[in-house]
This record gives structure tokens, sequence and C-alpha cells, in this order.
């Protein structure tokens, strides 16, 4: 009978007898375990050393994991009220994916096994590497067995990931880069479906103008909003999940940005010029427009944010997108989710509406969330609707582009924003994206500058996102592609040439403009 796990004798042999591929080694962007798990400094949080600081492991640990009786769910009612069954307890969230307890995930465990290929070197490549980290950049195109599907669960992070046991033990090495990371992501997943209540998306009210807001981090951030402490490392990486979004655009927007033009700060002088006049527009001086005659003022126009190829941030709770409004006092937003994915994981609210003369579009208006926000869905391409002038004319007082893992650069998506770009170029307003890895921001920013570099201007340097998600994700067509949402963070826009320019400097030329 075969175990269900390599020991450390059958490890030796294997490696003995399978020497590693040969494989460069770069550590700029090494996803190592310890630097997947940035300290949190909360101030309510207990004494004690983080979780999330997972030691690199040598060997297999499963050996030594005792079997865990099987928890019996335990109906309950939350504090809103709701009776809830509890599935999981915090000490049995771990299990393999395959047998998991929760149907949803022992579904997504079968598409792996159908979708997902080996990545150890023997066998030959099934896509071209996207980084020089990628595995499928060890594999040879010339010789190499034919390519298999995972069938084999690494018995400590539970997930399908190689084809066999003896790809998987030959392997090991190049696989603890991320087992432990795969394990918490495991976890994360079981923690989900486990019935408990969740504090911590119970998340901050409304507060008086008067207390600052510090947006150095998350816990200060969360501190001086006045959340509820979040004191386990797991809850703080789903609330971040779903605050990231807002949070995001808040932390580049706001007055009291972490980005600014100091040395380190990122942010460009062109980034200076464009961010304060959406500054100007959001931060409204606090003289008149009061009850009375005598201090009565015309009320500006909302600030509109259009976050373009919109996915699963369109159906995020409405709580969570209002968390940006409160930092914005005596102000209007008029959020537009825009891409023809811009309805998925929102069926309830199907069929869409007519379109009509008043809503050529067959726009999704929810017009009553707050009397600060209104927030409008189009299943549509954002170029078609530009071409109409639907949203015509384009301020940059109060006008902003958002485009969350975009996906510029990536061949699959490349011919997409073909259209779309060199519009967003023509309004002249800041375009926020973000990456969901270093290697996808760089993919982004090379064609950018590449086919796009003379016509226009980074506002916000290329870098890891201060507010990007605590919580990392599985790629379920390559489970070793962990990544996490909002990574990265950068800005541009169109370029602006002076009325009387200073020096005259010779221009470059891009792809576009030879």
């Amino acid at each position: 009978m075969r175990s269900s796990y390599t020991c450390t004798r059958c490890l030796s042999l294997f490696k003995a007898t399978r020497p590693q591929f040969n494989r460069a080694r770069n550590n700029a962007f090494r996803f190592n375990a310890p630097s997947f798990s940035p300290s949190r400094q909360h101030s309510t949080r207990s004494a004690g050393s983080s979780s999330l600081v997972l030691p690199r492991r040598s060997v297999s640990s499963t050996a030594n994991r005792k079997s865990q009786a099987q928890f019996e769910p335990i109906e309950y009612i939350d504090p809103e009220g709701v009776r809830r069954k509890y599935i999981l307890t915090e000490d049995n969230l771990f299990n393999s994916f395959t047998n998991s307890p929760i149907p949803a995930i022992r579904k997504r465990a079968a598409f792996m096994r159908q979708h997902a290929y080996c990545p150890h070197p023997s066998h030959k490549p099934t896509r071209a590497a996207t980084n020089p980290q990628d595995l499928e950049a060890r594999k040879s195109t010339e010789q190499g067995a034919p390519p298999a599907h995972v069938n084999f669960e690494c018995p400590d992070c539970g997930i399908p990931v190689y084809c066999c046991e003896e790809h998987w033990a030959d392997d090991y090495e190049a696989h603890l880069d991320v087992c432990d990371i795969m394990r918490q992501c495991n976890e994360d997943d079981h923690d989900l479906h486990s019935g408990r209540f969740f504090h911590e998306y119970q998340f901050g009210a409304p507060q008086m103008e008067e207390i600052l807001v510090n947006m150095s981090n998350w816990d200060a951030f969360m501190y001086t909003r006045d959340f509820d402490a979040l004191n386990e490392d797991r809850q703080m990486r789903q609330a971040t999940k779903l605050l990231t979004y807002p949070m995001t655009i808040a932390s580049v927007l706001h007055e009291l940005s972490p980005y600014n033009i100091r040395r380190g700060g990122r942010l460009t002088p062109e980034g200076l010029k464009s961010f304060s006049a959406l500054r100007h527009s959001l931060h409204p001086p606090r003289t008149g427009g009061d009850n009375t005659w005598k201090n009565s003022r015309l009320a500006p126009p909302p600030v509109r944010l259009f976050v373009l190829g919109a996915r699963a941030e369109s159906s995020l709770p409405r709580e969570t997108w209002m968390q940006m409004v409160y930092l914005f006092h005596r102000v209007q937003f008029s959020l537009h989710f825009i891409g023809p994915e811009s309805m998925a994981n929102r069926e309830k609210e199907l069929p869409l509406p007519e379109r009509t003369p008043l809503n050529p579009f067959g726009a999704v208006i929810e017009d009553r969330i707050s009397n600060a926000l209104k927030i409008s869905t189009f299943v549509e391409y954002y170029h078609t609707m530009h071409k109409t002038g639907h949203f015509y004319p384009y301020d940059p007082y109060f006008d902003c582009f958002i485009c969350f893992h975009p996906g510029f650069g990536n061949p699959a998506s490349l011919h997409e924003w073909e259209e779309t770009l060199p519009l967003l170029l023509e309004t002249k307003c800041p375009v926020i994206a973000t990456g969901y890895s270093p290697w996808d921001m760089q993919q982004d920013v090379e064609h950018l500058q590449k086919r796009y570099g003379n016509e226009m201007d980074f506002l916000l340097e290329p870098g890891e996102n201060l507010f990007r998600s605590l919580r990392w994700d599985l790629n379920d067509l390559d489970p070793h592609d962990v990544n996490c949402s909002n990574w990265g963070l950068y800005a541009f826009r169109g370029k602006r040439y002076e009325a009387t320019p200073k020096e005259v400097e010779p221009e470059v030329h891009s792809e576009r403009t030879q």
C-alpha cells in the first residue's frame, strides 16, 4: 500500500537518482514564505509571534501531524440574529481540496485536475514562461515527457500540484518556495465556508471631519477610522481582500495620501499637478454651504470614477465602497463600472434594463445607497461608449479612471485595450492601474512605455501598493502561481504640453508615432 506521504529517505533517493534541472535564480521578486507576510503593528494586537511568518521547511512535516477528529456542525445564532451552521473550527480549517467537507472546494479541486499541468521540468512546456521565476521556464521544448495534468496533492498544503508523488518529491525544493503560502490559501478558503460570523466585515462608521485619518498603512488606517480591533492575521487578510479596492483609490486621491513628491514617495511632478486638481474638488473649503442664504453656494458636480474592465469589484458589498466615501466629506461620487464582465456574480439583478433613449446602454443604476454615492453598471466596452460621447465632457478636476488588474501587456487581453488606451490618453484625466503580482505590473508598464511612451506621463511610479490585499490567492490553472489583489500600483495620463516650453527637447517616438 502506498504511503500518504514521502519520507526523508525517499526524498534523498529521488534527488540522488533524478538531479534537479538547473534554473536561474533571480531574487528580485522571489516569492519565499517570509516575504509574503508583512509584519503588522496594530496597537490592539496581542503580543506574540506572527502566524504569518512561516519558517522554510526542509522536509515534509506531514509525518508529525496528528489526525484530527471530524468536527460535527453546530447551529448557532450570530450577533445579527441570523441562524447559521458552524461547519469548521479554527483548528480544523486545513483540509485536502479533494476530500474537503465543502462541496465548492471539491469542485475547485476537480477543475484543477482537469486544467492545471504538472510543473516538473521533465515535461514539455504547455505555454510560454511569463517571468524568470515561472516554473515553465525550466522545461525544454526539444525533449521531455508529454504534458500531464496535476493529480497528486501535496500533503503539506492539500492542493493538487504535481502529476505523481515521484515528481512532487523530486521537485520538492521548488515547491517549498510557495508550499507554506499555499497552505495559508487553503485555510483561508475553508475559513470563508466555515460558517462563522465574520466580525472583520463590520467596517467603521462615518466619523466627524475633524478626526484625521492616518493612511500610512492598514493598521494605522483602521485604528484612526475606529475599526474594531482585528488581532488575528486571518481576520486581517479577509478584511483587506474587500477593502483593497476602495482604499487603493482613496490612498492616491486623498490629501493625506502616503504617496508624495519627496524622495521615495513615488509621486512625480506631473502626478502632483493632476492629483492636486482632483484634491481641490475632493476637499472643498468649509466656508459657506450651510443652511443660511448668506453663506449659500452652488453645489459642485459629483466626482466621477470610471472603473474600466470591472469584474469582481462591481459585486462588492456597497458598504465596502462607502468606506471610500466616508473619507471625503461634503463630496458626491458617481461610480461607473464599465466592462463586459461587470455583472459577474450579480445574477440576481438580471435581466438588464431595456435600452431606451434615456438609458441607451441599459445601465443598472443604484442611486439609493447614499446621498453621497451613486453606482452605475454598464455591460459594454468603454471605447464604444466613449465614441458616442455619453460621458463627454471630461474634466481633470472631477474625473478619474481606474483599472484593476487590466492586463495591458498580457497577450490574452492585449487586444481588448487597443482601442481604449488612446481614448483614455486623449481625456488628459488620471488613470490609476494595479497589478496582481510584480511580473504582471512590470509587463503592463513595459507595454505602455513601448507603445505609448511619448504620448503619456507617469503620475505615480510603479511599485508595491501600500493598501494591497494581505490575502494571497491561487490560480486554478497554475496552482504555483500565487498572487494577491492590487499588489502593484501606478498611475499615468495623456501628455500635456506647456504653452511656453523652457527648453526644446528632442522628441522620442514610440511604436505608434514612428
